[in-house]
């Protein structure tokens, strides 16, 4: 990957959007990068309840046949719960391992207690447990036993007299986000990258990049939503109320997925090998459209871009469920990226699975606007596309 593309790639990942307050990476990153380079005729749509937004290649054009592909800007957080008189700011550790946080250094947002919606961050902090070794219990330390989500505190180093009081002062209180500190760096192995919250900065970034690329060429015959969506990481509302408002005839998620070849501990349970390196990864299954997923793959297959199939059972776990979620009919799939370590700091990538991604999506909605002798892709073809197993060749 270019220095610059991964610079770019960085800017998005490290901007500052836990749950709730997106806006720093889908106003402060995102959308003046897509406002750089779309053409005059494209719009940027924005909403009341959340922070998400979408760019609109055909404003107005209902009668086309829509594509919405979907990242989202909201990250994992902590948050304060409760400040002892002694300064330690116990937390919620949300959806991370409780073990995979000691040590590790926060950025704490609050607001000044004399101007609410006046936002500060404090840096400098730490999350801990036990405290020290010396402190924990003898299964503690023989990893019998873990940490509990309860036992976690973020540590400002405060001492001396009325801690809490100096804590409020600062306006710190229940319910400021927390974020992990740590931007992406390559990696020691070939095309590699670590750091915080590839979860999901990364499928945000391959939506940007997508739209980067057409608007060199646009399409022709298919209306585009570039949709960066909010509040993935708490039920996936904001692509729900996103897709629900508007409605796409073709609706992708772009997210993370697992490289379960590496995963420890995994290998009793068979999981699907998918891998870093070996392309972007493809999911069949729960309400995915097999019509949609074998003109993706077919695309790719004549692009040369690598990929891998992955399986959901009831639920995709990405944005990929908003049509479903949101109760309207859209032909669906998701489109991921496998990385190690997911909801840690140490996150782990490979840029060739996320130009794959970008790429292979780029030649699949190049093949849906050459179909039918250059017209596009129609919503009669969605609907007459669904494979007809009762016509299947008997192999037996």
């Amino acid at each position: 990957m270019p220095k610059a593309q991964f610079d770019f790639m960085r800017e998005v990942l490290a901007a500052p959007s836990p749950v709730g307050l997106e806006a720093a990476m889908s106003y402060g990153v995102l959308k003046p990068a897509f406002e750089g380079f779309m053409p005059k005729s494209w719009a940027i749509r924005q909403f009341k309840g959340n922070a998400g937004i979408v760019v609109d290649t055909h404003p107005g054009q209902d009668d086309m046949t829509s594509l919405m592909i979907i990242g989202h800007a909201d990250k994992i957080r902590l948050q304060v719960r409760k400040i002892d008189a002694d300064g330690k700011i116990w937390i919620n550790t949300d959806s991370f391992l409780p073990c995979t946080l000691v040590g590790h250094e926060v950025t704490l947002f609050c607001q000044d207690p004399k101007k609410p919606g006046d936002y500060c961050s404090i840096d400098g902090g730490t999350i801990e447990a036990l405290g020290a070794i010396h402190f924990s219990e003898p299964a503690q330390r023989t990893g019998a036993k873990g940490l509990k989500p309860e036992m976690m505190y973020l540590d400002l180093q405060m001492h001396g007299d009325d801690c809490k009081k100096r804590i409020e002062e600062l306006g710190i209180r229940a319910g400021d986000p927390i974020i992990l500190k740590r931007p992406i760096k390559r990696g020691f192995s070939k095309d590699s990258f670590y750091g915080a919250y590839l979860d999901n900065g990364l499928g945000c970034f391959v939506v940007a990049e997508i739209a980067k690329l057409l608007a060199k060429s646009p399409l022709k015959n298919i209306r585009v939503l570039y949709t960066i969506a909010t509040h993935e990481e708490i039920g996936r509302f904001g692509a729900t109320a996103i897709a629900g408002e508007l409605k796409p005839d073709i609706l992708i998620g772009s997210d993370v997925n697992h490289d379960y070849d590496a995963a420890p501990g995994m290998s009793a349970k068979r999981m699907n090998p998918l891998t870093m390196g070996k392309g972007f990864s493809i999911t069949k299954g729960s309400i995915t459209s097999e019509h949609l997923n074998t003109i993706i793959e077919e695309a790719c297959m004549a692009a040369g871009v690598p990929y891998q199939m992955d399986f959901s059972g009831r639920d995709t776990g990405t944005d990929a469920m908003a049509a479903a979620l949101a109760g309207f009919d859209a032909a669906a799939t998701s489109i991921g990226f496998p990385i190690r370590n997911m909801h840690t700091i140490s996150e782990t990538g490979h840029t060739a699975d996320v130009l794959a991604a970008i790429h292979g999506m780029i030649a699949s909605f190049r093949a849906m606007d050459k179909m039918n002798g250059g017209k596009g892709i129609t919503r009669d073809d969605l609907k007459n596309g669904h494979p007809r197993l009762d016509t299947a060749k008997s192999l037996s």
